[in-house]
C-alpha cells in the first residue's frame, strides 16, 4: 500500500476574506497508485520530491517527475497516477479564500496552464517546496498555529511566482485594464465604508458601473460575487475585532455596518459555520 500522511487543518482564527489552509499531506505511491477522475472543491498544489508520474487535466496530460508539480483547480475534473517503474513521492497543500484565485493567476497557473517547475531557478535558502510539509506538521503543536501555518502558506505561493515565467518589461509595464480599477476602486471602497450600512448598490454607484456588471466583475477576480465579498470582508474584519474581549457582539455587530445583532450573527454563521460566541470561545 501507499505511504499516506494526510492533515486537515482547522483554525479559529481562519480570515475568509484572504487564504485558509486547509490540508495539506504527502505520499509515498506504489507503483501505478492513481487518483480520479475526479473534483476537488478547494485549489490544491502537489509538489513532487521524487519518481515521476502522469497528470491529467481537461483534454491535457503531464508526464512529471521530481521538482515539479501541479495545481488542481476548484470544481475541475483531473486525474493523475504514478509511474509503474519509478512511482513518485508527492506533498500537496489545499487551501482557498478569496485571494486565492487572484494569486494563482499571479503565479501563471490556470486551467490551462496548471504545471509549474523549480528545477531552473535558484535553491530557496529555507527549503522551499522540499520542506513546507514538514514545517507545517512541525507547526501543528505551537500556540501560534495557526499564524505561523499561514505565514508557510504565503512563502509557498511565493514560491509558485517566483517559479513562474518572467514578465518581460512590456508587459510588465502596462497599466491595470479598465476593469481592474473599476475592481479596485469597489475594494477601496468597501474597506473604507465596510462598517457603514452600504450595499452593493451604494459601491455601484460610487464606481459608476452596473451593479450586475460589477458583481460578474468580482465573480471573475475573485470567484465570488459582489453581494458574497461584501459579506466575506465585514465577517473577516468581525472575526478579528471578536479577539477584543472588550467589545461585546453587539458592538461588533454595528462596527461592521450592522444595526441588528440577530441578523448579524446570522450572516456570521452562514459566512464562518460558528457563531460570534462560538467563534470568540475557540479564540
Amino acid at each position: 500500500m501507499s505511504r499516506l500522511m494526510v492533515d486537515m487543518f482547522h483554525s479559529p482564527s481562519d480570515n475568509p476574506l484572504d487564504l485558509r489552509l486547509r490540508f495539506f499531506g504527502r505520499e509515498e505511491c506504489q507503483p501505478g497508485h492513481a487518483w480520479g477522475p475526479g473534483l476537488r472543491d478547494s485549489y490544491i498544489i502537489h509538489f513532487i520530491h521524487s519518481g515521476q508520474g502522469r497528470f491529467h487535466i481537461g483534454e491535457h496530460s503531464y508526464d512529471l517527475q521530481a521538482g515539479q508539480g501541479f495545481m488542481i483547480p476548484p470544481a475541475t475534473l483531473v486525474h493523475y497516477e504514478a509511474d509503474l517503474e519509478d512511482p513518485w513521492i508527492y506533498s500537496w497543500y489545499g487551501f482557498s479564500g478569496v485571494q486565492a484565485k487572484p494569486l494563482m493567476q499571479q503565479a501563471g497557473m490556470t486551467v490551462t496552464q496548471p504545471i509549474f517547475d523549480t528545477r531552473g531557478g535558484e535553491p530557496s535558502e529555507d527549503g522551499g517546496f522540499h520542506t513546507f510539509h514538514q514545517e507545517l506538521v512541525a507547526a501543528r503543536d505551537k500556540r501560534s498555529r495557526d499564524v505561523l501555518s499561514l505565514s508557510i502558506l504565503y512563502r509557498l505561493m511565493a514560491e509558485l511566482i517566483q517559479c513562474s515565467p518572467e514578465q518581460t518589461p512590456s508587459s510588465a509595464a502596462q497599466p491595470a485594464s479598465p476593469k481592474e480599477a473599476y475592481i479596485r476602486q469597489a475594494v477601496a471602497y468597501i474597506e473604507n465604508h465596510y462598517s457603514q450600512r452600504v450595499t452593493v448598490q451604494d459601491i455601484a454607484d460610487e464606481v459608476g458601473l452596473d451593479r450586475t456588471y460589477l458583481s460578474g466583475l468580482f465573480k471573475t477576480r475573485y470567484g465570488l460575487p459582489l453581494q458574497a465579498f461584501l459579506l466575506e470582508y465585514r465577517m473577516s474584519r468581525a472575526a478579528e475585532l471578536l479577539r477584543n474581549h472588550a467589545l461585546s457582539v453587539s458592538d461588533v455587530s454595528r462596527s461592521v455596518g450592522y444595526t441588528d445583532p440577530f441578523l448579524f450573527s446570522k450572516m456570521f454563521k452562514k459566512a464562518t459555520g460558528l457563531s460570534p460566541t462560538s467563534m470568540r470561545d475557540k479564540q
